[in-house]
């Protein structure tokens, strides 16, 4: 038994050492070239066949030859996370095209060194709140810059404060750690940014939120959670940046 354990953390720890932040950069600039010129070839070519989970839009399975990743969407703003733990990425894509908004969240988990699984939120003219305008433009004001190594929190209480927010939608006596100034983007609107901004107002009640699939980076103290939210289970995803433990700005999305 003492073997076979040593063995799996031996395994686990060289799969988790080949999972270096150039090799996510690697896929992630291949990913958006991919969306940018509508041919998925320039990703497809990382994929790992052997493990392969799918490729999912709006929790709905698709072929990547059906997917979105065939229409070439001008791209005016892009920011990603590097969770070299989970070896797994997120990515945001802004389109603030006239004609073809929309507003992308992508994760992308890796096996063997390759992508085994893609699953975008794709929201768009008539989706929940959806303003291309208002996101473009508040999205540019938001702080997602490095953390000072001594000063990042560890990735499980990075988790632990996106879940208490998650929890809270669907039990009000959950205690979250609430940072000022805080600032939530949901859709297009946005909150208070001044000195005493605060991220704890219009919480709905008796809404689970749940499946939730999580990509961690410590090193802009961010995690982004996709998940289903509500009883209709729409598919969402939030972005939290925590800073000392406690929750400065959320960004949440809903596709339809």
């Amino acid at each position: 038994m003492v073997q076979s354990a040593s063995l799996t953390v031996l395994l686990a720890t060289s799969i988790a050492g080949h999972c270096t932040r150039p090799l996510l950069a690697e896929v992630v600039s291949s990913y958006l070239s991919a969306q940018l010129h509508g041919n998925p070839s320039n990703l497809t070519p990382h994929f790992d066949n052997s493990t392969w989970l799918g490729y999912y839009e709006n929790n709905i399975k698709l072929t990547v030859n059906s997917s979105i990743l065939n229409t070439a969407l001008p791209i005016t703003h892009n920011r990603s996370l590097y969770d070299t733990t989970a070896c797994a990425t997120y990515t945001e894509v802004i389109v603030s095209s006239t004609t073809n908004p929309h507003v992308i969240g992508t994760q992308i988990r890796f096996a063997n060194h390759k992508i085994n699984k893609v699953d975008s939120i794709i929201t768009k003219p008539g989706d929940w709140l959806f303003n291309i305008t208002g996101y473009a433009h508040y999205t540019a004001l938001e702080n997602w810059s490095t953390i000072p190594e001594s000063k990042r929190d560890n990735r499980t209480t990075i988790q632990a404060a996106a879940d208490a927010y998650c929890d809270l939608f669907n039990n009000p006596n959950i205690t979250v750690p609430w940072g000022t100034p805080c600032v939530r983007l949901e859709g297009g609107l946005y909150g208070d940014e001044g000195p005493n901004g605060s991220c704890a107002g219009y919480i709905p009640t008796g809404v689970p939120l749940t499946r939730r699939k999580y990509v961690i980076d410590e090193t802009v103290g961010a995690v982004d959670v996709m998940m289903e939210f509500g009883k209709s289970r729409w598919p969402d995803t939030h972005e939290f940046r925590v800073e000392g433990g406690r929750l400065r700005g959320s960004d949440g999305r809903a596709g339809m």
